[in-house]
């Protein structure tokens, strides 16, 4: 089956559901079982709201159909998607090997809790590869990859790093919300978890907080229980509003991917932009990795901008109608946020003199969004 035909028709049951095109919405906490015997041992999949319900399997079992994995467990955010799957791995005393272009939220994690729980976190540079096993220790469980990395874009080389780690006995964690299960497979390419921020792409309407995490049939039993450990459940109308979403994820991601790259290549050849960050253009260090492992780019990029006064910068983001400054990405909205991603680096130099800022290609007319940019620009020029 196709991968749009799957979209529109994976976790889908009309006949189970009086015809109803779409999986309804169930609010459940208690579920009811007609004998004793029953109650010992549970025959079918709904046993506590906490554990599931057709609502929650319908989401699951679309995202397993496209993404791959031996199971999923969906849970309230992108970031609990991030913690969940690192608690599931990590214990007391192990090591854990962390691209140092990661989601912040998930970089204070390791700096926070996992180090309070005696989990040692050691950052690395993204584009390290296979020389990754320099890194490697014998307590070393966990690598965790973000291709490409946050705010600053770098496309890692997951095979390479995966056949690494695996010698050593470590698992592969990804972050593989940029791309969606459209875009990059994950259990192609070395991956053992996989997890989304659904907030983003899946959900599509910028109105829903939602992660989730799939796993090859070795890692599922332990993130299963971790899930189930942590008493973690998303609420029905949220699961909802995704399945909803994701049944227009091959439309929307393609045309965000058109929108991005175009106003990522007519942004490079402004006198204000320094450089682009974008994975899908042939200017970036990494393009030949994403071309290789790759199906599609999403609508996220960064640019930098060449040196700035703060007045002219903020000239240039109050004066914008279409692009919002706020944080997330994913929806039908065009966004732009500033960023100085060298607050964050440890184990790699960000010495830009520029600042970044990170765009998302929402869905709206191209012309009016370079229109809003170029006077955007005449605005930061005007008072810088």
């Amino acid at each position: 089956m196709k991968e749009k035909t799957k979209i529109v028709h994976a976790g889908r049951d009309p006949k189970s559901n009086h015809g109803a095109v779409n999986p309804p919405v169930y609010h459940a906490s208690t579920i009811l079982y007609p004998t004793y015997e029953d109650l010992k041992h549970p025959k079918t999949r709904v046993q506590y709201g906490r554990r599931g319900t057709p609502t929650v399997f319908a989401l699951e079992d679309a995202i397993m159909a496209l993404e791959g994995g031996a199971g999923c467990a969906i849970v309230p955010s992108g970031l609990n998607a991030c913690t969940t799957a690192l608690l599931a791995f990590l214990s007391s005393g192990d090591h854990l090997l962390m691209t140092d272009s990661a989601y912040g939220p998930t970089r204070n994690f390791c700096n926070t809790f996992l180090k309070r729980m005696g989990v040692e976190t050691t950052y690395y540079d993204p584009t390290i590869g296979a020389d990754i096993a320099s890194l490697m220790t014998d307590r070393t469980t966990v690598v965790f990859v973000e291709s490409p990395g946050s705010l600053t874009f770098e496309v890692q080389d997951i095979p390479a790093i995966a056949e690494v780690a695996h010698a050593n006995g470590a698992k592969v964690i990804l972050d593989n919300t940029w791309a969606s299960p459209l875009f990059f497979k994950p259990y192609e390419h070395g991956v053992d978890v996989s997890i989304q921020a659904a907030t983003k792409y899946v959900v599509g309407h910028a109105d829903t907080m939602l992660g989730t995490i799939t796993a090859n049939e070795e890692c599922w039993p332990l993130l299963h229980a971790a899930r189930g450990e942590l008493g973690l459940c998303a609420g029905p109308d949220d699961i909802y509003l995704a399945l909803r979403g994701l049944r227009t994820l091959d439309v929307r991601l393609k045309q965000h991917m058109k929108q991005g790259i175009e106003l990522a290549t007519w942004l490079g050849e402004r006198d204000e932009v320094s450089h682009v960050l974008h994975p899908a253009l042939p200017s970036h260090p990494q393009h030949d990795i994403w071309a290789r492992d790759f199906l599609g780019a999403s609508g996220l990029f960064s640019v930098v901008l060449n040196p700035v006064e703060e007045p002219a910068l903020a000239a240039m983001l109050d004066g914008l109608e279409l692009f919002g400054m706020g944080y997330s990405w994913g929806g039908f909205e065009s966004l732009v946020v500033p960023s100085n991603p060298g607050r964050y680096r440890t184990a790699t130099k960000w010495d830009t003199p520029g600042r970044l800022l990170r765009f998302h290609a929402g869905l709206e007319d191209m012309d009016d969004l370079k229109t809003d940019l170029d006077k955007g620009f005449a605005r930061l020029r005007a008072a810088g």
